[in-house]
């Protein structure tokens, strides 16, 4: 659990990352490099969940790479089937990442969300409904390896 206190906002007990998988951890179909590392860093404090609609038919390997199992969507509402997965586990508790449309309502749902821009770029939707925006998935994963950095960022 990543525990942080936000000045303005409140206290966060996060539990859970949510990660887009093709635009923010990968990139066509192919798991970006070093990011295995970073989420093998996190795996003490945070519970990780990936949501992919595997539209490069690559994912049981970065599934594989990465010890875990993903959750793939069903073809058409993948926003809202993202959302519903974030309230699922207990918006509160969640920590999401994602870059795309398709990624808003996980984003706004979840209690922070880190919008991403990668080589794909970032849609309006997913900046306008992120709590902080990150070049890099790196950096993104970095805010949560240093949680004072998001608390700076975040503080009103």
């Amino acid at each position: 659990m990543i525990e942080l206190s936000i000045p303005g906002r409140g206290h966060y007990q996060l539990e859970y990352l949510v990660l887009d998988v093709n635009g923010t951890i990968a990139k066509d179909g192919r798991l970006l490099d070093k990011v295995a590392k970073q989420i093998a860093l996190l795996r003490d404090r945070l519970q990780v969940h990936m949501i992919t609609a595997d539209t490069y038919g690559k994912q049981d390997n970065i599934d594989l790479m990465l010890g875990a199992k993903s959750l793939r969507l069903k073809a058409g509402n993948e926003a809202e089937q993202k959302g519903e997965y974030v309230r699922g586990l207990g918006a509160e508790k969640v920590v999401a990442i994602g870059n795309g449309a398709n990624d808003a309502e996980m984003l706004k749902a979840a209690a922070i969300g880190i919008a991403v821009v990668g080589d794909e770029g970032l849609a309006v939707e997913a900046l306008l409904a992120a709590n902080v925006v990150m070049h890099s998935i790196h950096e993104a994963l970095n805010l949560l390896e240093f949680p004072t950095r998001l608390a700076a960022t975040l503080r009103k």
